[in-house]
C-alpha cells in the first residue's frame, strides 16, 4: 500500500464466506484483514503466538479459553498464545488480525 486507505474498503463481505487479505507477511509476524459474513466463523483452535484482534466493523463473538466476549467495532482483544479461541459472526464483521511471531526464550 503506497498511500492511505480506508480499512473497511480494502476487503468486502462475500455471502456465506470468510474473506481474508494478508497485508504484511514477515518472519516476525503478519497482519491480515478479515471479513466474516453472518453465520461464519473460525472454529476453536490454538496458535503458538499471540495475536491481536481489532474489530473495524460490526460485532464479533470471540471465545478465549471458554470465556465468551462480544467485541464491537473500535475494540480489540488479545488472543494469547497456546490458548484455545474461536470467532463467530452473529452479524457480519470485519477485523484486523496482527500476529507477532516471537519466542519468550532468552
Amino acid at each position: 500500500m503506497d498511500k492511505p486507505k480506508k480499512i473497511n474498503e480494502i476487503i468486502q463481505f462475500q455471502e456465506g464466506s470468510v474473506v481474508s487479505r494478508e497485508i504484511i507477511n514477515k518472519p516476525t509476524g503478519t497482519v491480515t484483514l478479515f471479513a466474516f459474513d453472518k453465520g461464519q466463523g473460525l472454529s476453536e483452535h490454538t496458535t503458538p503466538f499471540d495475536a491481536l484482534v481489532l474489530i473495524t466493523e460490526g460485532v464479533a463473538e470471540i471465545t478465549i479459553a471458554g470465556n465468551r466476549y462480544e467485541t464491537k467495532a473500535g475494540e480489540m482483544i488479545l488472543l494469547p498464545a497456546n490458548e484455545s479461541h474461536s470467532l463467530k459472526a452473529n452479524q457480519p464483521f470485519k477485523m484486523i488480525l496482527t500476529m507477532i511471531k516471537s519466542s519468550d526464550l532468552k
